[in-house]
């Protein structure tokens, strides 16, 4: 099977964009008529991931994150200057005959999204789901301690570390996956018909006000709002905490389950491994 008819397989799975789209996700590297000799899935193409595929003997490298450090991750450096890791990363590429295909938006789009249903299924938290309000996903754990899901999420996530706001001991009970709080990330109507311009964080804390939401576990941060938010409540006493594991390592899992629907979509016609991206960050 030709590298191209395992990424046709994998969009029919997904659903249809329209004919004009022009997202990130798509070919970054590669000859995609060459036969298929096997499929890493990977969060992101790092070069030590880069490595490994070689080494499994696999050319067809499928990700979820950017390979060249941009947002919209063009194939190519277009910044204006000259970029000599991407020269190097680029050559161990061709050196090893490795296609790179990104399945971002695709996979986010996937009904449900292909990600998080993996990053859920491999912390093995299908049972305590129990709800969503917009981007988050709510669960709930009858006997959990701030120090046991630092313990567990360094364990399942493999993470050499976690910046996280809150008392060990303290007891939590809800628990959310929420995403990335970043400034004005959607405009949002109140409900009295004033327009104005609210940020993520707010909803996040409305849903910790409201819905008695004890810790997030967000995608990214930036520290002046739910974080501050988080602070002040452990400071006057409430189980309030904040799992700061970033972005990567909160979607890591979802390229785990890849594997699983890609075997299936492949009818095990052809190996797929999973190989973990890893923490990006060491701890002093």
């Amino acid at each position: 099977m030709k590298i191209r008819e395992v990424i046709e397989k994998i969009l029919e799975y997904h659903p249809k964009f329209p004919e004009e789209y022009d997202g990130c996700d798509g070919y970054k590297s590669g000859d995609p008529e060459v036969e298929c000799t096997g499929i890493v899935c990977a969060l992101v193409p790092t070069v030590e991931v880069i490595r490994k595929t070689a080494k499994l003997g696999c050319n067809l490298l499928y990700v979820h994150e950017p390979s060249y450090y941009s947002t919209p991750d063009y194939p190519d450096w277009r910044a204006g200057f000259e970029n000599k890791i991407y020269e190097e990363k680029r050559n161990l590429l061709e050196e090893n005959g490795i296609v790179i295909w990104r399945d971002h938006d695709h996979s986010h789009a996937h009904k449900p999204d292909s990600i998080f249903t993996g990053v859920i299924k491999y912390l093995g938290w299908q049972d305590n789901q129990t709800g969503e309000d917009g981007m988050a996903k709510i669960f709930e754990f009858s006997d959990m301690t701030v120090e046991k899901m630092n313990k567990m999420l360094k364990e399942k996530l493999l993470l050499n570390g976690i910046r996280y706001i809150g008392k060990a001991e303290d007891q939590i009970t809800k628990v959310a996956l929420v995403g990335h709080l970043l400034p004005n990330i959607f405009e949002h109507q109140a409900t009295t018909g004033n327009n104005y311009c609210s940020e993520y964080a707010t909803e996040v804390i409305r849903l910790m006000e409201e819905q008695g939401v004890d810790a997030i576990i967000p995608g990214e941060v930036i520290d002046w709002t739910v974080m501050s938010y988080i602070r002040d409540a452990v400071q006057l006493g409430k189980a309030k905490a904040a799992f700061n594991i970033g972005h990567f390592n909160m979607e890591e899992l979802g390229m785990k389950y890849a594997v699983d629907w890609i075997l299936e979509l492949l009818d095990n016609e052809i190996p797929v491994h999973y190989v973990p991206s890893e923490d990006i960050y060491q701890f002093a």
